[in-house]
């Protein structure tokens, strides 16, 4: 687990100030160890680097960036390879020779032996840059879920790449111009869906692609998709998936427990992470656990945390943070992230990782149930609409007049709040309402909360485009297989997968899942929908699966999730942040945002007269975003 970054140059030779400007962003990441080469030939320049966070081989001899015997092939990677102990064995037998024990290098020579069909053979989770010099090519690939980064831009002269955005942004050639079609999909999303990103200079390399560089030309290429298929059906009974779900999930959790270094568990008091620590236990029997408390106990898991460790045996270690240790960590969130993420859970994870790192450098965590199983309330919700949709407009009108007048309460996932989303998805397609009711603002409050001069630029732009290209992509036409699909495609990869990334790498840790292990997941996708969601019921077949390991009482209590009370902090203890990035001065300069729909979103927080903590909290983000990396006084300080 490490950071990569490089670029090449086919005018001048690459020069060494700027890789190393380059890796000092990307410190974080790779705390252990460094490398940098350049390699030239009469026609290009290649510059690559690496950041170590030593996990397997702690010699110098997995230092990195890594070549094969000649010095024709070098490789700068990022992540975890399981299953290259086998790859590493069937090579020795064709004649490779290795210089170490890392997984990295197997990378380089099964490269060797499958050019970029070795990507079909890499079980992990991965991010790396691999130069060709026989071939004068560049290759960036991606694991199949996205769960490691990789951002690049092009130059006059070549490509730039990196783990982390700041990293491009220290290369001359590299803009910071927004991309204000990307700033449009935040304002929907909450996060901008790869492979764009909110600089219209950089892109994403796509989970499941890779990309080629070759004499001055980019293609990107698909290696994998999530296989859903509408009608899913199994030749196997419920016990026997259920049996089968047990035996590739505990494979999965002892190939992730694998390392050279202490691994340990994130568990909080849900069903995902307490199945995944259950099976850890079995296998590694002095594991430990690491859990975090709040003050706020609406959000408090740790009880729920804690009947789970004694259940299975596992030595726990907890914290309580008070609200000021999370609050005072929301003004370095432009650090944690390099473009804006507005899901609030980054904070108590960044905590959590922070916390974790204190005695271990691995953790596995329970992260892609909820996308594979069908365990968010939304998908209830969708449910729950097809009822609402048949019902006569004069009760649907009773029951908007009804809700609007429900007193307004800022407690976690209040009723009124829940409601109020709810409806907000009527009327629309099911595919955008899923989003929407996740997301922040509609194009309706968009053409009110972006000046005419934003508006006039993005012209007809579809802001959901990307739900449209996907859906194209997946030949689904079942609604909720689709939402499937969905959900992994955008809310998974784009957004939950880079907050565990950025919150756990700026604290020098690597988080393991279980759960998206690829093999798994197909497994998952083949399942027939009944084993997800049956009636209003989520998770059926993981939580058959989870009770023969935890408390009945653990398995089927109600998600809450990992959040913050933002409702209850815009109006308090931070009332005085938000005033400040949302000033008439501030709003005026930008000229992005219209500041009278500001203003009157503001006066309703603070009066309750609405709960509109996701538009407040999605603009924040935005605004303390702007500030570091494109306000011109920020500008020269803001990496």
């Amino acid at each position: 687990m490490c950071a990569i970054y490089g670029y090449t140059s086919m005018k001048d030779r690459a020069r060494p100030e700027i890789l190393q400007r380059m890796g000092r962003t990307l410190a974080h990441r790779g705390p252990d160890d460094s490398g940098e080469t350049i390699q030239s030939s009469s026609d290009i320049s290649v510059a690559l680097g690496h950041k170590r966070l030593s996990i397997i081989d702690l010699s110098p001899a997995g230092r990195q960036p890594m070549s094969n015997e000649d010095g024709t092939i070098w490789i700068t990677l990022n992540g975890e390879i399981y299953n290259f102990q086998e790859l590493r064995k069937d090579l020795k037998r064709k004649g490779h020779r290795f210089a170490s024990r890392s997984d990295s290098e197997v990378v380089v020579h099964l490269y060797e032996e499958e050019g970029v069909a070795c990507l079909d053979k890499l079980d992990g989770m991965f991010a790396f840059a691999l130069w060709d010099a026989n071939r004068k090519s560049l290759l960036l690939a991606r694991d199949r879920f996205g769960k490691k980064p990789l951002h690049y831009a092009l130059s006059s002269t070549g490509i730039v790449f990196a783990s982390e955005i700041k990293a491009l942004l220290q290369h001359p050639q590299v803009s910071r111009d927004i991309d204000f079609r990307s700033m449009h999909k935040y304002l929907s999303y909450e996060y901008v869906p790869a492979p764009a990103s909110i600089f219209r200079a950089i892109r994403k390399v796509e989970p499941g692609h890779y990309v080629l560089y070759r004499h001055g030309q980019l293609h990107s290429h698909r290696y994998w998709d999530i296989p859903l298929v509408d009608y899913p059906v199994s030749d196997k009974t419920e016990i026997e998936c259920e049996d089968e779900l047990v035996a590739m999930l505990d494979q999965a959790v002892r190939t992730r427990l694998v390392a050279d270094v202490p691994v340990g568990v994130f568990l909080s008091g849900g069903v995902d992470s307490g199945l995944v620590a259950a099976l850890a236990a079995r296998a590694a029997p002095q594991l430990e656990c690491f859990t975090i408390g709040f003050d706020e106990p609406s959000f408090d898991e740790s009880g729920q945390a804690a009947q789970i460790a004694r259940h299975l045996g596992i030595k726990q270690h907890i914290q309580v943070f008070q609200a000021r240790d999370m609050l005072r960590l929301i003004p370095s969130l432009p650090s944690i992230f390099d473009e804006p993420v507005a899901d609030p859970s980054v904070v108590p994870l960044y905590l959590l990782s922070r916390f974790a790192s204190e005695k271990v450098k691995v953790v596995l965590s329970g992260d892609g149930g909820d996308e594979l199983f069908a365990g968010y309330q939304t998908y209830q919700a969708h449910k729950l609409v097809t009822y609402y949709d048949l019902l006569p407009e004069f009760v649907k009108s009773a029951l908007r007049f009804s809700t609007s007048r429900l007193a307004v309460s800022h407690n976690y996932l209040s009723l009124d709040f829940k409601i109020k989303q709810f409806l907000k998805g009527a009327g629309i397609s099911s595919e955008i309402r899923f989003f929407l009711w996740r997301g922040a603002f509609s194009n309706m409050e968009m053409k009110e909360l972006l000046t005419p001069e934003v508006q006039a630029e993005l012209g007809h732009h579809n802001a959901y485009e990307d739900i449209f290209r996907y859906i194209a992509d997946s030949r689904l036409t079942k609604e909720l297989e689709r939402i499937l699909y969905l959900g992994m495609k955008l809310y998974l990869q784009d957004n939950n997968l880079v907050t565990v990334d950025r919150a756990s790498m700026a604290n020098g840790l690597e988080v393991r899942s279980p759960l998206l292990d690829f093999k798994f997941a197909e497994f998952a996708c083949r399942l027939p929908t009944d084993y997800k969601l049956r009636g209003m019921k989520t998770k059926c077949l993981l939580k058959r699966a989870a009770e023969r390991f935890l408390p009945k009482g653990i398995v089927h209590r109600q998600k809450r999730g990992f959040g913050i009370p933002l409702a209850k902090w815009l109006t308090g203890k931070l009332r005085p942040l938000m005033l400040d990035y949302f000033s008439e001065e501030k709003i005026r300069a930008q000229k992005i945002f219209n500041y009278a729909y500001i203003e009157r979103l503001v006066e309703e927080q603070l009066t309750k007269r609405k709960d509109n903590r996701e538009f407040l909290w999605t603009l924040l983000v935005f605004q303390l975003w702007y500030e570091r990396y494109i306000d011109s006084r920020a500008g020269r300080c803001a990496d």
